[in-house]
């Protein structure tokens, strides 16, 4: 169970929870997706959790009961519906519910709970709640970006000549699960699916993808994203864009690296993906508006006439980062229809990336907290290209 201290901050995270519904108008909302109950709860369970717009949240355990060990406010059932046998679910006039994450069946078995109440969605209210992240959560979210540095410390010491791309990320991968990694990528959309990340070879690079991630892959049949048995040749780039899963909480992180030499062309627009670290992401503080860090980048892109060859070639991602937390693509989104401001507490990868035709993917992704004067880079990692061939 979770710590006293602990405890506390999930209670932040339910006041923060309370406030949109106040805000709102909505009298309670109803939790039932892993991601929440976790960011509510400290657990993932089955079952509900019910906040209410004031007062205290109600968890309903059907399993594991283990939880419940006689804490207030949480309870075992059986099923569902026993939760309107243990509060007044008739008073409620306006109830949320996770519209956009559940089934159908499960949705109107939640809605006869509440006989009396207006539904709304509570996706993406919840969404915003997850965006400022709490003191625990931010601690959480240290800890796991550090892990993650690390593995990209031995990336080099696994290449093999005669690799395909698809054998240097299984190297990757198992070092990273050796390493603590769970294994797993939450992501946000019922049409989002990854394993433990990407890695990109050569024109590999520039193939689309039906996923809203910021360069595609081919994959496979199965899951038409990322490595698809490239051969590593001479004079390839290779983007790696691994998982930063060792705990609850995400971080993102991309590095380019080399078989040999690539063209100067590469390495100039990989100077540039650096550049707009420097001088659009370090200027970001609160009150920065996520539109802005979008059109500042494409502009000093375009003043550089690197634009047909930024965030893909084919198919080319509009946005130039996003979100991390409980899932790899929360809010906010660095696009320039974005209407969301940076708020001290967000944390967010920026990822400026270009695909040269016949080279591959260049550039580099970090993951940033945003603190009260500025941002600050939580996946320092050396960002120049590194060549796998020399020792």
């Amino acid at each position: 169970m979770l710590h006293s201290d602990d405890r506390l901050d999930y209670q932040l995270r339910i006041r923060r929870v309370q406030a949109l519904l106040q805000r709102e108008g909505i009298d309670a909302l109803v939790i039932a997706s892993n991601v929440n109950l976790l960011y509510t709860f400290g657990h993932i369970y089955s079952g509900l959790a019910v906040i209410p717009q004031q007062g205290e949240a109600q968890f309903f355990i059907r399993r594991p009961q283990s939880l419940v060990q006689g804490q207030e406010g949480v309870h075992a059932i059986r099923k569902i519906e026993q939760i309107a046998e243990l509060m007044d679910t008739t008073q409620l006039t306006s109830v949320a519910l996770e519209l956009d994450e559940q089934t159908y069946s499960d949705i109107q078995r939640q809605v006869r709970l509440f006989p009396n109440a207006q539904i709304h969605n509570a996706t993406t209210l919840l969404r915003e709640a997850r965006m400022v992240k709490s003191p625990l959560e931010i601690k959480q979210t240290r800890q796991g970006a550090e892990r993650h540095v690390r593995a990209y410390s031995y990336i080099k010491d696994l290449y093999r000549p005669g690799m395909t791309d698809r054998d240097l990320q299984v190297e990757i991968e198992y070092r990273m699960r050796r390493g603590g990694s769970v294994g797993l990528f939450r992501c946000f959309g019922t049409a989002m699916e990854i394993y433990m990340g990407s890695l990109l070879a050569g024109d590999n690079a520039g193939a689309p993808s039906p996923y809203d991630f910021a360069l595609g892959g081919a994959g496979t049949l199965a899951l038409p994203l990322g490595a698809n048995g490239t051969p590593l040749e001479p004079g390839m780039a290779v983007m790696i864009d691994m998982a930063g899963n060792y705990g609850v909480y995400y971080s993102d992180l991309t590095r380019t690296y080399s078989i040999g030499r690539l063209p100067d062309e590469a390495y100039r627009l990989h100077e540039l993906s650096r550049r707009l670290h420097r001088e659009v992401m370090q200027q970001a503080r609160p009150g920065t508006t996520c539109a802005s860090l979008y059109t500042d980048t494409l502009a000093i892109v375009e003043a550089e006439g690197a634009k047909p060859y930024f965030m893909g070639t084919e198919q080319q991602a509009q946005f130039v980062g996003h979100g991390l937390g409980l899932q790899i693509n929360e809010m906010p989104v660095l696009t320039g229809r974005s209407r969301d401001v940076l708020e001290e507490g967000m944390v967010i990868a920026f990822e400026p990336k270009f695909v040269l035709p016949g080279v591959g993917a260049v550039g580099i992704e970090n993951t940033y907290l945003v603190t009260a004067t500025g941002v600050e880079c939580l996946t320092p990692a050396p960002e120049e290209i590194i060549d796998l061939t020399k020792s």
